[in-house]
């Protein structure tokens, strides 16, 4: 994995391709390919590193001639990354060029059949498998590379979006796709291939989503889908309709930076055309009354920032629906054999709409009789398709590997959804609902207060950036918004960084602290602030420097014990994580800028992640 684009029309197809990856940059990779279709023969180009270095390689893409190809981003999974290894991976007869994103499970087994078979393999990549596999089907003469591709299909298992070409059919492209996100374009004159719509929205806005075991064939003409039994059909076309500035910097250094900027409008977005006449409207929803209070319990399933709203969600949901709220990582969730019944709401997060796990999870959930409802950020993707109830949370595109709007607007949903259901349950105060409802209101204001007081936050960061080693604690919601916290500042500055419930701190953590110690102390939660300053207490007792996070009412008691106090606007206690993730994220930003990291595109990391 990581980034598919793909091109046939009438155009030189590299400079497409090429200007298509680099906006599929921020999604993490280690190497670069195309592969274009020129005559009878495939032009094959490769390179480890950055995308500037294949383009440089190429000119910008002059340098091929041919008016279709395929493109890749890869992020190592099977083999280090190198050129060899790199995509598009390419049959031993030079006919054959696949690219990849996924998993290839059986390729060790698959591999050694045609090795036994005489044929050579050049790279560690479970890619090439199903390149070879493609022209060993072929190579027979009887049948054309589409049933060829066919009678792979029948024999790899796992996650895989494919973009095939075939020198012998130069003016086509076969794509397919199972557990891994693929989408379609059409042009006019041209067709288009792309594994996320950014990158291909300056060349058209018309586009279809590939579903699990589709196949297409693209020509300048059209694309022909078939299903998994080779049946030909038809496919919904869908029109993007935000606008191809909110997937670029806008002058801003990094998306990262402009994303956070961006929080106040998306929250306005999300939670503005939600709230009516002092009630929540979620006109989306068809969940009954009569289900809503047959439930028995909640089931949140998320990965990574997405796992982290729904910790949060945990203590505010039980708080206000009187129910059980479980909260479980996605790739753990199949493994668990979890007690999940048509009694449960299972609640899936998910930024993309396409995190593998995830989506292994919901499917799960579903077996088990469950009711799936999603909250997701992409329209159209897998996860929103496969659930019984959608939330869109209406962020835009989020580019940075790092989510910041992405999570809030996440959180934003999640409160929206659990006072929709506290009203049909009769489990919360109305009186209080409405205030809750008031202030969520008054959220993009006070988010723009706290990002006006940036450089404050970055002073901070100057003087904690050389830290190697850093810990969070907090209570309750606190110490749930800790644990983002904490994630931000491990992502895009490679710190140690780790975050504790504060009355953890004497079973065992105390013992890390000393001298100089960054503790990032979070006491924004109003009914155990007293607790919280004891435990600021025992770690300045030991030596730490402890960095807080407070609200205003109480930045002065807090600045009497603390080092250096970060403050935020009061508001409902169920609000605070909304608020406080901000200069969460912007010291984790400025941080990783001091120290030099690539904030966008942080080692090791993808946007997406679509194997397990």
């Amino acid at each position: 994995m990581c980034g598919i684009v793909g091109y046939v029309g009438r155009e030189e197809a590299a400079p497409i391709l090429l200007e298509g990856l680099g906006r599929l940059e921020y999604r993490g990779y280690d190497s670069a390919g195309i592969a274009v279709c020129t005559g009878k023969q495939l032009s094959v180009h490769k390179a480890k590193g950055r995308l500037r270095i294949l383009s440089d390689m190429l000119d910008g893409g002059r340098l091929v001639k041919g008016c279709v190809g395929v493109g890749h981003t890869r992020w190592a999974t099977h083999g280090a990354p190198s050129d060899v290894n790199s995509h598009p991976q390419v049959s031993r007869s030079g006919k054959i060029a696949v690219v990849h994103n996924g998993i290839i499970e059986n390729y060790a087994e698959l591999k050694a059949f045609l090795q036994e078979q005489g044929v050579p393999f050049t790279s560690e990549t479970d890619t090439e498998v199903v390149a070879q596999l493609v022209e060993y089907f072929y190579e027979d003469g009887k049948v054309d590379i589409l049933e060829a591709v066919g009678r792979c299909l029948h024999r790899i298992e796992g996650a895989y979006a494919l973009g095939i070409l075939c020198a012998d059919a130069p003016e086509q492209m076969i794509a397919v796709r199972k557990d891994s996100p693929l989408i379609l374009g059409f042009g006019d004159g041209c067709s288009f291939l792309a594994s996320d719509v950014t990158a291909i929205l300056r060349h058209t806005r018309r586009v279809a989503y590939l579903d699990d075991g589709d196949t297409a064939v693209l020509t300048r003409e059209g694309v022909q889908c078939y299903n998994y039994l080779m049946q030909p059909i038809e496919k919904t076309v869908s029109y993007v309709d935000w606008e191809i500035d909110a997937a670029e910097k806008g002058g801003y250094e990094h998306f990262m930076f402009k994303e956070i900027m961006e929080q106040p409008e998306a929250l306005r977005r999300a939670v503005f055309p939600r709230i009516r006449d002092g009630e929540v409207v979620l006109e989306d929803l068809s969940l009954t009354n009569k289900y809503i209070r047959g439930l028995h319990k909640l089931y949140i399933v998320a990965c990574g920032s997405s796992y982290h709203v729904g910790m949060v969600g945990k203590y505010n949901l039980e708080r206000i629906l009187r129910l059980p709220v479980e909260v479980a990582l996605a790739s753990e969730f199949r493994y668990m054999e979890p007690i999940v019944d048509e009694h449960t709401l299972v609640v899936v997060i998910s930024q993309s709409g396409e995190t593998l796990d995830t989506m292994a999870a919901l499917r799960e959930a579903k077996r088990l009789g469950a009711k799936i409802l999603s909250i997701v950020n992409v329209v159209g993707s897998s996860i929103a398709r496969e659930s019984d109830e959608v939330l869109y949370t209406w962020a835009g595109p989020e580019i940075a590997v790092a989510t910041t709007k992405a999570y809030t607007t996440q959180l934003a949903v999640l409160d929206l959804l659990g006072l929709y259901l506290s009203k049909i349950l009769g489990t919360m105060d109305a009186a209080e609902r409405r205030t809750v409802l008031d202030e969520m209101l008054l959220l993009p204001e006070k988010m723009e207060k706290i990002l006006e007081k940036k450089e404050d936050i970055q002073y901070f960061a100057s003087r904690y950036f050389n830290h190697n080693s850093v810990f969070f604690i907090g209570r309750n919601i606190d110490y749930a918004l800790g644990l983002e916290g904490s994630l931000k500042l491990k992502e895009i500055s490679y710190i140690h960084s780790e975050a504790y419930a504060s009355g953890e701190l004497k079973h065992g953590t105390i013992s890390l602290i000393e001298e100089g110690t960054l503790v990032v102390a979070l006491g924004t939660y109003g009914k155990l602030f007293d607790k919280a300053m004891s435990n600021i207490v025992e770690v300045k007792t030991r030596g730490g420097d402890v960095l807080a996070l407070t609200t205003e009412s109480r930045q002065e008691e807090m600045a009497k014990t603390a080092n250096g106090v970060i403050a935020i606007p009061d508001a409902h206690p169920m609000l605070m994580p909304s608020l406080g993730v901000a200069p969460l994220q912007l010291f984790s930003y400025y941080v990783a800028l001091m120290r030099g990291c690539d904030i966008d595109k942080p080692r090791n990391l993808a946007k997406s992640v679509t194997v397990e």
